[in-house]
């Protein structure tokens, strides 16, 4: 009984490992979409939309997408933030109060 030992297996990455393609996919980017509806008869019930990027931050910025540098609730700020957003609504309804005490 003989075997090979130089034979080897195929691969559909062409010997890419998957960090390499993962690098190939951040540095290009993705973009996935699909479109989902429920319908019974000719009504509508349901409509999802779906759209998924998948890139790196650097090619997120090149393209214009940094929505994430704004958000409260990812930065390091959000806790200072919300509290100063709860202080204002507190003086709001205080001075709805006191000009609702005025009018009476």
């Amino acid at each position: 009984m003989s075997t090979n030992t130089n034979s080897k297996i195929v691969t559909a990455t062409n010997g890419s490992s998957l960090a390499d393609i993962l690098e190939r996919v951040l540095d290009k980017g993705i973009v996935i979409a699909g479109d989902i509806s429920v319908s019974v008869g000719s009504t509508e019930l349901l409509s999802i939309k779906i759209r998924l990027l998948i890139s790196s931050v650097d090619k997120a910025r090149e393209i214009g997408i940094n929505w994430w540098e704004s958000d409260p609730y990812l930065s390091s700020q959000s806790n200072s933030l919300m509290e100063a957003n709860q202080k204002l609504l507190d003086r709001v309804a205080s001075l709805e109060s006191e000009i609702k005490a005025l009018r009476s």
